[in-house]
């Protein structure tokens, strides 16, 4: 009754309209599926009244009410309490959504796509989720188990690859024992791979390819660091291994080994081994193996076999290196005939080079020129070019070789290999063949020939004739004869005004003139056309240092010796820049640098010697005198200087030997057999002193110091010769004194305004002529108490028998007795003369 009264309900508000009951006793469950509920109609909403209704109302947003659907099929619970309640008009004809009414079975539509995000877990309080976010981030990935046989090997193989690698970048930069070292390591690695693999059962994965390149980096890096028999091992480890492919190819490596060894007869051997392993495929590779074969023929002296090695090559594929070395070999054995044919086929060799009218940009094509412009100087281009300039060499070499061979003069054979050379593809090539003729004739000392060879470019053009003209200046110049190397030099330089040599010339010209700035400037724009034209730049620092701009002298010789590192010349101009800005500190550094460069220079020894006298440092400066001394033995100044050390010392002895070579070297000087005397005396040795005396008297009777050395010493040894030596004495007395008036009388009537002047130069004169020293002696002469002149006569009319030591005086003896000794006078016991009485 109640299932009826529900109907009649519900049939009363229009409901059950469209709502189909099914009989309880039929149990199809898949009934109802294929009705359509007019319900779910989307396209009648805006028709629906109550639909419509609930938009304008508050009453649609309640939620509905809906029934759970329990999975068993239970019904739902009874209505018996909402018989009283009346229905809101907004909620008629809302069809039931899952209800099972008392006994009436409601088919509930099926959905195949359920709303993304929402579930029942809505209602219980979870949030909007609908990409699963709150779960949090996703679990790591599993890392690798590196602990694995088969991680291990691969982690082995990249180090072993990644010290080979390392070996040859070493190798690159120059760092050799490193380079070594990661090659021993790779090595050391890769046999514990070896052993890993063997441990693991997977021998037969063994990967052949990394053990040779192991073993032939290491080969290769016991080569560049020299150990060729570590090398030869290793490479024989290599060959001797039959699982190696095309392993014999290195036997070519070994034979150069032995070539660097010397050992001609296996690196022969190992060549032809290495020739029979390779395929006639590779035909460059045997091309390159006979060319070394021949080459070590030749260092063998067995120039037949490496002729027969050549010319094969030259049959099969000539080239430059080839050719030239099959010239050397035909020179060597006398073969005229085959040398000139051997010069022709140098002359015609395919160098394999585009013509230069190839980069010659055309004038109506942009895209062109652009194309040409990158071209231009690329690496291929400049490989062309080494090529050519290569080829030019060999050819000029050549010609210069066999020119004095092939003819009966060397004349003749430069003029046969100039129309050779004219005839083939190499025609600006026979001008420089003339100019060198002329330099031949130069060598010859034939300047005749050489300047008429040279005079014959004057009407050629203008690069021909601007270098003949620039070779001709520099003749002249040698010769001294500046008038036509000016005129020479400015026939050079209006053929070619950007040659530097011919502006180098006549800056020269020009300095020998002494217009220096002038030269300055020709020195200039030689190197504006040429920055690296180093006689140019050096010739411009010396200007500089004849205008007293040592600054700008000091700049142009630093950056000369940025391009010639080693040139002994500008280190010892920057070291006399620095003596003369006064910084001895500098200058001293730039000489040792030259001595690095050049041990053997005594005058950079003695240069350096000199600094350290100035210096003060005497033991420096001894060093180097005395190694200037051992390799120039004959310079004065170092022997000077020598000496005077000697007897700075008390060490009077060993100052004799280099005084007596100073008196070899100058026998006409007598200070030097002067002081080889007063040296016998210091020493104590009075006999000989008083020998040396006389031995200079009879080679300079007018000497006047040795006769007052005579006389001191005859009064000490008390010998009768001193009253002979006295008179002499005087007598040389009165004749300088008569030469003195006569030279005084004669100024005096010519220029009386300078008498004073020229009477007190003739006073101060020396009786010996003063070494080439600024004139003067060693440091140690001139600073000894009491004297400015060792040898300076006396004026006075009183004869002095006294003398003045050229040494200096001697050590003061000490004392060893408290009594006061009376003076006496020095010549109370001799007999003198009235002639020796002052007038």
């Amino acid at each position: 009754m109640l299932i009826l009264t529900i109907v009649s309900l519900l049939t009363q508000f229009g409901i059950m309209e469209h709502v189909h009951l099914t009989a309880l006793e039929e149990e199809d469950l898949y009934s109802g599926y294929n009705d359509y509920n007019p319900t779910y109609d989307t396209e009648e909403l805006e028709n629906d009244v109550a639909f419509q209704q609930a938009l304008r109302t508050s009453h649609g947003r309640r939620p509905p009410m809906t029934a759970k659907i329990p999975s068993t099929g239970a019904v739902v619970r009874s209505f018996g309490n909402m018989g009283a309640r009346v229905p809101l008009a907004s909620s008629v004809g809302r069809p039931a959504t899952g209800a099972i009414q008392d006994g009436i079975t409601v088919a509930r539509p099926m959905t195949a796509v359920r709303a993304a995000g929402y579930s029942s877990a809505a209602y219980r309080g979870t949030t909007f989720d609908p990409l699963g976010q709150s779960r949090g981030p996703a679990p790591p990935l599993e890392t690798k188990n590196e602990d694995t046989p088969e991680e291990k090997v691969k982690n082995l193989e990249k180090t072993v690859n990644e010290l080979i690698e390392e070996s040859c970048i070493a190798n690159r930069c120059g760092d050799l024992q490193l380079a070594l070292e990661k090659a021993k390591e790779a090595g050391r690695k890769e046999r514990i791979l070896v052993r890993q693999r063997e441990q693991t059962a997977s021998s037969d994965h063994i990967n052949l390819d990394l053990t040779y390149s192991v073993l032939f980096n290491l080969a290769s890096q016991y080569a560049a660091n020299d150990m060729y028999a570590e090398a030869l091992n290793t490479y024989q480890v290599i060959v001797k291994n039959k699982m190696f492919n095309n392993a014999g190819r290195l036997k070519v490596n070994m034979a150069n080994i032995y070539f660097k060894q010397r050992n001609y007869p296996k690196a022969i051997k190992f060549y032809r081994m290495a020739l029979d392993q390779i395929s006639s495929s590779h035909k460059e590779m045997r091309i390159k193996i006979m060319q070394n074969i021949g080459v070590v023929f030749v260092k063998m002296g067995q120039y037949s076999d490496a002729i027969t090695s050549f010319e094969h090559i030259m049959s099969e594929s000539p080239n430059l290196k080839t050719s030239f070395n099959l010239i050397l070999c035909y020179f060597a054995i006398g073969d005229r005939e085959k040398m000139k044919k051997a010069f022709q086929k140098l002359i015609v060799v395919p160098l394999g080079i585009d013509e230069d009218d190839k980069y010659i940009p055309p004038n109506d094509d942009p895209h062109m020129n652009l194309v040409i412009e990158a071209i231009k100087n690329d690496p291929l281009r400049q490989m062309e070019r080494e090529r050519k300039a290569m080829a030019e060499r060999f050819i000029m070499t050549a010609a210069k070789l066999i020119a004095p061979a092939i003819e009966a003069s060397f004349a003749s054979g430069y003029d046969w290999c100039v129309e050779m050379v004219k005839a083939s593809q190499y025609v600006e090539l026979a001008n420089d063949l003339e100019i060198n003729k002329a330099i031949t004739y130069l060598r010859q000392r034939d300047f005749n020939q050489a300047v008429e060879t040279l005079k014959m470019f004057e009407k050629k053009d203008s690069r021909v004739k601007s270098a003949a003209a620039t070779n001709l200046s520099f003749l002249y110049f040698l010769e001294n004869d500046f008038g036509l190397a000016d005129r020479y030099a400015d026939l050079a330089m209006s053929a070619d005004r950007y040659n530097p040599a011919a502006l180098t010339n006549k800056g020269n010209c020009v300095f020998v003139r002494g217009d220096y700035e002038k030269a300055a400037e020709f020195y200039k724009e030689a190197l504006r056309n040429d920055s690296s034209f180093t006689e140019a730049l050096y010739n411009l620092g010396l200007t500089y240092k004849k205008l007293n701009r040592l600054e700008e002298a000091l700049d142009c010789f630093l950056k000369l010796h940025a391009i010639m590192r080693n040139s002994a010349q500008v280190m010892y101009q920057i070291a006399n820049l620095y003596e003369m800005l006064e910084d001895l500190t500098q200058a001293i550094e730039w000489l040792m640098q030259l001595i690095s460069v050049s041990p053997t220079d005594p005058q950079a020894l003695a240069k350096l010697g000199d600094l350290y006298d100035n210096e003060g440092d005497k033991s420096q400066a001894f060093q180097y005198y005395y190694e200037s001394f051992r390799y120039f033995p004959s310079n004065i100044e170092g022997i000077e200087w020598l000496g005077a050390y000697y007897i700075d010392t008390q060490f009077c002895e060993k100052a004799i030997q280099y005084f007596e070579r100073a008196a070899l070297i100058q026998p006409t000087q007598v200070k030097w057999q002067l002081m080889v005397a007063s040296c016998y005396r210091r020493s104590g040795n009075y006999q000989k002193a008083l020998e040396t005396y006389k031995d200079i008297h009879q080679k300079f009777p007018e000497n006047a110091e040795c006769l007052r050395f005579l006389v001191r010493l005859c009064t000490d040894m008390g010998l009768k010769e001193v009253q002979e030596y006295a008179t002499r004495l005087k007598k040389v007395e009165k004749m300088k004194e008569l030469k003195e008036q006569r030279v005084k009388s004669g100024r005096d009537s010519s220029a009386r305004g300078r008498r004073e002047g020229s009477a007190g130069s003739e006073n101060g004169q020396s009786s010996y002529v003063t070494s080439a020293k600024g004139e003067r002696m060693s440091a140690k002469l001139k600073s000894l108490p009491g004297v400015n002149d060792p040898y300076e006569t006396s004026n006075n009319k009183d004869i002095d028998a006294s003398y003045v030591d050229p040494l200096g005086p001697q050590i003061e003896r000490p004392r060893t007795a408290a009594r006061k000794r009376v003076e006496e006078d020095e010549f109370a016991d001799e007999e003198l003369g009235d002639d020796l009485l002052p007038e």
